[in-house]
C-alpha cells in the first residue's frame, strides 16, 4: 500500500525543496504539481494565448499532453505533447502563467486526475497548493510550509540572479504577494492550511534541517 505526503503552502516557502530531499531520503517518488501547471502556462504563452482569457485557456485544453517521468537518478522530467520542458519552465514569466490558468476549473480537473493517478501507483511525495485540501484530502502525512514574506522574496531574488535575470527584490516581493492573493482567493481549490496539517515555519531553517525535523517526528 502506497504512503502519501501532501505538502501545501505559498510561492518560496521550500515546499518543493522539502518534498524532493524527502522523497529521496525514504525512496518515494517525487510529484511537482507546479511543474504540471507551468507546462500548460509554457504551451499559452508560446502559442499566444491569453492567459486571463478563461475561454482561450479552456479552448486549448484538448491540445495540451503533460506528463511527468524519472531518469535513472530518479530525476524528474516534464514533457509537453512528448517534448522534455524540464529546463524551460522555471522562469518567472512561465510562474505568472501558470498562477493565472490554475485559477480556472477545467485547467484545475484534467491536472488533478492525472496527479491522483500517479500517486495511486507508488508511494510519493507531492508538493502544491491544493494537495491536502484536494488532490490528496487522505494523504498519509500533510504538512502545510511556510516562511516570512522577506525570506522568501530572498530566495527567489536568488534564484532569479543564479539565472542571470535581472530584477530587484523589492519587484520579487511585490509579485510573490500578488501571487500569494491570486491562490489564495481563486474560486477552485484555494491555497489553504487543511485542519490536520502540521505547519512548519522554514525562515531560519536549512533544507537539511526541515528534513531532519520531518524524519526525527514522524519517521
Amino acid at each position: 500500500m502506497s504512503y502519501k505526503i501532501a505538502i501545501d503552502g505559498p510561492s518560496s516557502s521550500g515546499k518543493s525543496t522539502l518534498a524532493k530531499l524527502l522523497a529521496k531520503e525514504l525512496g518515494y517518488v517525487y510529484i511537482d504539481t507546479g511543474a504540471m501547471y507551468r507546462a500548460i502556462g509554457l504551451y499559452l504563452l508560446e502559442n499566444g494565448i491569453n492567459t486571463n482569457d478563461e475561454m482561450q485557456v479552456v479552448s486549448v485544453l484538448d491540445k495540451i499532453d503533460v506528463t511527468l517521468d524519472y531518469d535513472k537518478e530518479n530525476n524528474l522530467h516534464v514533457y509537453l505533447n512528448g517534448k522534455d520542458i524540464s529546463n524551460k519552465i522555471r522562469t518567472q514569466e512561465v510562474g505568472e502563467a501558470a498562477s493565472v490558468c490554475s485559477q480556472y476549473l477545467k485547467v484545475r480537473e484534467k491536472l488533478v486526475s492525472l496527479q491522483r493517478k500517479l500517486a495511486e501507483e507508488k508511494s510519493c511525495c507531492m508538493d502544491g497548493r491544493d494537495i491536502a485540501s484536494n488532490v490528496l484530502p487522505n494523504a498519509n502525512l500533510k504538512l502545510y510550509i511556510t516562511a516570512s514574506d522577506e525570506c522568501r522574496a530572498k530566495r527567489r531574488f536568488l534564484e532569479e540572479k543564479e539565472k542571470g535575470i535581472d530584477t530587484t527584490i523589492e519587484k520579487v516581493l511585490e509579485e510573490l504577494k500578488a501571487r500569494d492573493y491570486r491562490d489564495m482567493h481563486r474560486a477552485h481549490n484555494p491555497l489553504i492550511k487543511v485542519r490536520d496539517a502540521v505547519e512548519i515555519d522554514t525562515t531560519d531553517k536549512s533544507p537539511d534541517e526541515v528534513v531532519d525535523l520531518v524524519l526525527e517526528r514522524f519517521f
